[in-house]
């Protein structure tokens, strides 16, 4: 028998192995997104995405199992994005201006990779329905929301409720402008920025002036 490998070698070679398994994950993830937005869902074949991907066709069934597990695969990478986003949101002293900026920055979300936000909240792969592990661990990925909302009600500036309740209401408004928004029948953002605006004074213990993003 040959002489073990060093701890220290054995686990450089597992987090090499492991980073070159993320790095493949993730281009054909984005592969996948791009090709989603681009060409729709009939693009999305092993076939194709492997060829875009340059690896083999084995490669993907390896790693996301089937079609339906890549669907999964995509849309909670898709909720993942969302919440790189919401977290690169610096920090406020006061949560209500944090509470206000998350917003911006989730319209952003949405419109900058329209492929992964389809498959999101837009049914684009049909016959594909999240499991309710994908569904929490979506959710999940919205947490900064309840955090922030909770510090606010702390704060003083929000009703004493669930912050999940507020949440869910604010996220509910700007799904409905952005939904608009995207099918071309609202020109900007001001309209998304109006209803989300109101939906957090709806919840306020004093509706006054609401900070700008």
């Amino acid at each position: 028998m040959g002489t073990p490998a060093p701890l220290g070698l054995q686990g450089a070679y597992t987090r090499g192995h492991r980073s070159t398994y993320d790095e493949l994950r993730t281009r054909l993830l984005d592969v996948a997104g791009r090709l989603l937005d681009s060409s729709g869902p009939e693009s999305l074949t092993v076939r194709r995405i492997a060829a875009e991907a340059g690896c083999s066709a084995q490669v993907i069934y390896t790693m996301f199992g089937s079609n339906e597990g890549l669907a999964e695969a995509l849309y909670l990478e898709g909720f993942e994005r969302f919440r790189r986003r919401l977290e690169a949101v610096p920090d406020r002293r006061d949560p209500l201006e944090h509470l206000t900026a998350l917003g911006p920055a989730y319209r952003d979300a949405a419109l900058s990779e329209p492929g992964y936000y389809s498959l999101m909240f837009e049914r684009a792969i049909p016959g594909f329905v999240p499991s309710e592990r994908a569904r929490t661990l979506a959710r999940a990925a919205l947490n900064i929301v309840d955090r922030v909302i909770a510090d606010c009600i702390s704060a003083g500036y929000l009703v004493p409720t669930q912050p999940r309740r507020i949440a869910d209401a604010v996220w509910a408004a700007a799904q409905g402008a952005l939904s608009l928004e995207r099918a071309g029948h609202l020109a900007d953002g001001r309209t998304y920025e109006t209803i989300t605006t109101a939906a957090i004074r709806s919840f306020m213990t004093d509706p006054g002036p609401t900070p700008s993003p």
